[in-house]
C-alpha cells in the first residue's frame, strides 16, 4: 500500500473540484485530485455542455421552418439526429483538453483516476494509495434520480446521462419531469422532428415564478409540446418502441421512448462519510455557512452539498473555500445573488428572490417592476417580443430578478452584478445601453421604477414650473 501525505486534497473532478485544484495548485499548495470517471464531470459530458449543443441544433432546424416572418421561405429542415449527436460530441471534445488531466498536471496537480472512499477521519484510500491531507474537499457532484416507479426498471428508459448515446431518433419522447433538464430536452427534440410528451407530478418549471413560467410554457405549448401537469405517474410498461405511462388520475400516455428527468441526488454513497464522522441530510452532507462538514478538516462543495445544483454555484463555492484553506481566512457560503437560467426558447431566469418570496419575507414595503419585450425595439426587429422583466424593488434596491425572453440568460448578468454588490435601481438607472439592444430591457425596467415618481408627482411638477417661471 502506497502512502502520500498533502496540503488538500479533492475528490471528484468536476466543476468544482477542477477550480478548486487549479486555484490551489497555482498558489503553491500540494494538490492531489481524486477522479475514477471521467475529468470534466456531469457538466462537461453530460449536463451543461451536450444540452447547450443538441439545444443548438435544435434551434437551427426550427429557424428553417420558420423563417417566413423574416421574407425568407420557409423550408422542411432536413435533420439527422446521429449527426446532431456528433456535433455534441465535438462540442464536447473541443472543450475536453480544458478539463484535461494533462492540463491538471501541468499546473503541478497529482491526478489519480480512483475512487476515494474514507477510511478514518483523516485518511482517504484511492485504489492501492492511502493519502493523508490537511484539508479534504469532497466534490463528487450528482446524478439522475430516478423515482421507483413500478415498472420503471422493466424498460430500457433514458436519463441525462444515457441520452447523448443514443443515435435513433425517438418517433414520440416522453419526459418524466417538467423541470430545466425535461423542458429543455422536451423542446430540443420537437424542433428536431420528435412527438413530445413531458408528465409532470405538480407544475412544469414549478420552482421558477409561476407568472414567469407560464410565459415559456404558453410558448413550448404553442410549438405543439404536450405538456401534462399534476401528472404523477403511478406506472409504467411496455417494451422498447412501445411505453406506456399511466399517471395515479388514470390518464395513459403512449411513446416510442421514455426520459426520467425528475431532479438529482448527491453522489454521497460509497464514500465512506460515516468513517470520518461526516453527517449527511436527505438532500446532501451536511455543511456549515463556511461549507464545511462535521469533520472540521473535511469541506463538500457543489451538488454534494446538497444545496443549488448548478455548475457554476460548485465553482462559487470553490472560490469561497479557497480563502479559508490556503489562507486561513474566514469566509462564508451565501445564495442570495447566485443566478440561474433554463435554456428553452424563451429562456427563463432568475436571481435572489421571486416576486411570492420577496412578498412573504418584505411584505407591504415590495414594489414590483415589471417591462414586456414588445416595447423594445431590437426585440421588435428579431420577431421575439413575447418575454417581460420583473425586478422585486425595496426601498430602492433590487431584491430579486425573474426574466422570461430572449437571452434572458444573458439578461440577468446584469442583476446579478446589482445583487451582489448590492446596488440601487439609480445604479442601473445611470447606465447608458447601446440602442438597440436587448439589453435595453434591464435599463427600462429601472425607469419603470422612476417614471411614477418623475411623472405622476405633484412635487416634481411644481418644481418644475417654479424653475421655468423664475430661473432665468
Amino acid at each position: 500500500m502506497n502512502r502520500l501525505k498533502t496540503d488538500l486534497l479533492i475528490i471528484g473532478a468536476g466543476s468544482g473540484g477542477l477550480s478548486m485544484a487549479a486555484g490551489a495548485a497555482q498558489m503553491g499548495a500540494d494538490v492531489v485530485l481524486l477522479e475514477d470517471h471521467k475529468m470534466g464531470g456531469d457538466c462537461l459530458n453530460y449536463g451543461c455542455v451536450p444540452s447547450k449543443a443538441i439545444l443548438a441544433s435544435a434551434k437551427t432546424a426550427y429557424a428553417q421552418s420558420h423563417a417566413s416572418q423574416y421574407g425568407v421561405a420557409n423550408v422542411v429542415p432536413q435533420v439527422d439526429y446521429a449527426a446532431a449527436k456528433d456535433h455534441v460530441a465535438d462540442v464536447i471534445a473541443q472543450i475536453e483538453p480544458v478539463d484535461s488531466q494533462e492540463r491538471f498536471e501541468g499546473f503541478g496537480v497529482n491526478v489519480i483516476r480512483e475512487r476515494g472512499r474514507f477510511i478514518s477521519p483523516t485518511e482517504v484510500q484511492a485504489g492501492d494509495t492511502v493519502i493523508t491531507a490537511r484539508r479534504i474537499v469532497i466534490a463528487t457532484g450528482s446524478s439522475p434520480f430516478v423515482p421507483p416507479i413500478p415498472g420503471l426498471d422493466q424498460i430500457p428508459y433514458i436519463t441525462n446521462e444515457s441520452l447523448w448515446e443514443l443515435r435513433e431518433q425517438p418517433e414520440h419522447l416522453l419526459v418524466i419531469g417538467g423541470g430545466p433538464i425535461g423542458m429543455e430536452m422536451a423542446q430540443a427534440h420537437h424542433r428536431l422532428g420528435s412527438k413530445v410528451t413531458v408528465i409532470e407530478g405538480a407544475k412544469a418549471l414549478g420552482k421558477d415564478d409561476p407568472e414567469m413560467a407560464e410565459i415559456v410554457l404558453e410558448n413550448l405549448r404553442g410549438e405543439g409540446i404536450e405538456i401534462a401537469e399534476d401528472a404523477l405517474a403511478k406506472e409504467v410498461r411496455g417494451t422498447a418502441g412501445a411505453i406506456e405511462v399511466e399517471t395515479q388520475d388514470g390518464r395513459v400516455f403512449k411513446g416510442s421512448h421514455i426520459l426520467v428527468a425528475v431532479g438529482r441526488k448527491a453522489n454521497t454513497d460509497d464514500l465512506g462519510l460515516d468513517k470520518a464522522g461526516i453527517e449527511t441530510h436527505r438532500t446532501g452532507i451536511t455543511v456549515d455557512a463556511g461549507m464545511r462538514t462535521t469533520n472540521k478538516r473535511v469541506y463538500a462543495i457543489g451538488d454534494a452539498a446538497g444545496g443549488l445544483q448548478f455548475t457554476h454555484v460548485a465553482g462559487y463555492h470553490a472560490g469561497v473555500i479557497i480563502r479559508s484553506i490556503l489562507f486561513g481566512l474566514p469566509a462564508k457560503a451565501t445564495t442570495a445573488h447566485i443566478p440561474w437560467a433554463t435554456y428553452t426558447e424563451p429562456e427563463l431566469s432568475q436571481v435572489g428572490l421571486t416576486e411570492a418570496q420577496a412578498r412573504k419575507e418584505h411584505g407591504d414595503r415590495l414594489e414590483v417592476v415589471r417591462f414586456d419585450y414588445h416595447h423594445n425595439d431590437r426585440a421588435i426587429a428579431e420577431r421575439k417580443t413575447r418575454g417581460r422583466i420583473k425586478v422585486m424593488v425595496v426601498k430602492g434596491r433590487p431584491v430579486g430578478v425573474s426574466i422570461a425572453g430572449h437571452q434572458a440568460g444573458e439578461l440577468i448578468n446584469l442583476w446579478a452584478l446589482v445583487l451582489a454588490n448590492k446596488l440601487k435601481m439609480k445604479n442601473v438607472a445611470a447606465m447608458v445601453a447601446p440602442y438597440p439592444t436587448i439589453g435595453e430591457v434591464n435599463k427600462r425596467a429601472a425607469g419603470a421604477y422612476f417614471s411614477p415618481r418623475l411623472f405622476e408627482s405633484d412635487t416634481v411638477k411644481r418644481v418644475v414650473r417654479f424653475v421655468q417661471r423664475w430661473i432665468p
